[in-house]
């Protein structure tokens, strides 16, 4: 996970001073977009109901995956 204090970020303001936008550095972009799409998986499955290890290996030996 990305150090947000890392971030590298510069601002863009209009005439008055005000923040505007954000320049970020294309690596770091990219990892906050990885770190997005983890979170927004972890919410989709949330409701789900959880299954031990045990179980989990036994699903994909069955499914031909282990």
């Amino acid at each position: 996970m990305l150090d947000i204090q890392k971030l590298e970020v510069e601002y863009v303001t209009n005439l008055a001073g005000q923040k505007t936008a954000v320049i970020v550095p294309i690596d770091n972009f990219e990892e906050l977009m990885e770190d997005i799409e983890d979170l927004a998986a972890v919410a989709e499955r949330r409701e789900e109901p959880a299954i031990t290890h045990e179980q989990l290996l036994a699903e994909l030996k069955q499914d031909g995956l282990l």
